[in-house]
């Protein structure tokens, strides 16, 4: 129901909203104040509650399909010099996660992870144009013996000060499983072959686990 990377902090949140809320109803005299100090409280405890909620996604794996890593709304759809791992144009397709978004991070493809690098950097936008290669991120491949390799970037936004991610070199992953997490606004990069068939469109809204950003011509 919820993930694991927010345990603490929703114990921490609840703890808080019921001590002021005691509080506030015992020692504020003011009525206006004692249920302002109630509501905000609770409005704090439901969004974090929101944030960290990991849904149940049945992914149907396919070798032949890459999911998207996360929820989100497609905002790039474009050709690339990644420069980092190819060294070559690829087709970068980019997920922008809102802070209402689910932010679990699944495996598009499954298979070895064959390359996982952390990066610190800065805090921009998530939907700046060089948040990609500026801000905090991590950067993983994944091959397998269909699609070939396949590199997805998690990046830091404005308020994403903290990425969760599980994959180590070496080891062999399941599409759709959790791949870690990203707190508080971020985006998803995916860099494909460029003469991939693309199944999704910008401004579309993906679900991780279940939305086929791209699938293989026979």
């Amino acid at each position: 129901m919820f993930h694991k990377e927010g345990f603490k902090i929703i114990i921490f949140t609840f703890f808080l909203t019921a001590g002021l809320s005691i509080f506030s109803e015992y020692y504020t005299e003011s009525v206006i104040l004692r249920k302002s100090i109630q509501i905000t409280s609770l409005f704090i405890l439901i969004l974090i509650l929101q944030f960290f909620r990991n849904p149940k996604r049945k992914t149907k794996v396919d070798k032949n399909h890459i999911i998207a890593p996360a929820d989100g709304k497609i905002v790039i759809i474009k050709e690339v010099l990644e420069e980092e791992y190819f060294k070559e144009k690829k087709l970068q397709v980019s997920i922008f996660m809102s802070p209402l978004n689910v932010h679990v991070t699944r495996y598009p493809i499954s298979g070895k992870v064959v390359f996982n690098k952390y990066h610190p950097g800065k805090y921009l936008v998530a939907w700046h144009p060089k948040s990609s290669i500026l801000n905090e991120r991590t950067s993983i491949v994944v091959k397998n013996d269909s699609m070939g390799e396949i590199l997805y970037r998690q990046i830091a936004g404005a308020l994403a000060r903290r990425i969760v991610n599980y994959a180590k070199e070496d080891l062999n992953v399941v599409q759709g499983e959790d791949a870690g997490f990203i707190k508080f606004g971020s985006r998803i990069d995916l860099f494909l072959p460029v003469k991939s068939n693309i199944n999704v469109s910008i401004g579309q809204k993906v679900k991780g686990g279940i939305s086929i950003i791209s699938s293989k011509v026979s």
